[in-house]
């Protein structure tokens, strides 16, 4: 990937972060997911997912052994936002990549933040033989606009089974160039 470390627009700058920075990506999701799926999932469910997905343990793991890169977006040096993606694991070939999260802090949404946030991934990716985008999204999710407003296409729903009786309700999105 060819991507520098760290790209600014307008004030707001895209870095690259790694374990040193669970703490803010921690914080972040717990912002960002309060407001997204209030309304969609019980709170113990979100409480639930929150701790399998972003424990440090998890988010090490996803950093340290899974190859999900993570970036953080900050507006004036305040977080703003947050990514993470990694080249598709269920494929023999390096053209699909997988978008695993992208969050964006409520008060900083509608900014053009989210879509900075994926230039950057899609930048970074196209050197690597990238030619697809793929994500995941509740189906009940308002970011479902967002993500068709930036080209991705609907190829797919999944029910996934993450434990303790909980399932993850997604429609599968795909960007292609």
């Amino acid at each position: 990937m060819s991507t520098s470390a760290t790209f600014d627009i307008r004030g707001i700058q895209v870095q690259r972060v790694g374990v040193e920075s669970v703490s803010a990506i921690q914080l972040l999701a717990q912002i960002t997911w309060d407001v997204a799926y209030k309304e969609i999932l019980s709170p113990e469910q979100m409480s639930y997912m929150l701790q399998l997905i972003y424990s440090t343990p998890s988010l090490q793991n996803q950093i340290e052994k899974q190859g999900h890169q993570f970036i953080i977006v900050t507006d004036e040096e305040k977080p703003a936002g947050f990514a993470s993606y990694s080249l598709k694991k269920d494929v023999t070939n390096t053209t699909t990549w997988k978008l695993h999260k992208i969050y964006i802090h409520p008060n900083q949404q509608g900014k053009g933040t989210g879509k900075i946030l994926l230039d950057y991934i899609v930048r970074d990716i196209l050197p690597a033989g990238a030619n697809a985008l793929e994500l995941n999204v509740n189906r009940h999710n308002k970011a479902i606009g967002f993500y068709q407003k930036l080209g991705f296409k609907f190829i797919g729903e999944e029910d996934i089974d993450i434990g303790n009786g909980y399932f993850m309700n997604d429609y599968v999105m795909k960007l292609c160039w």
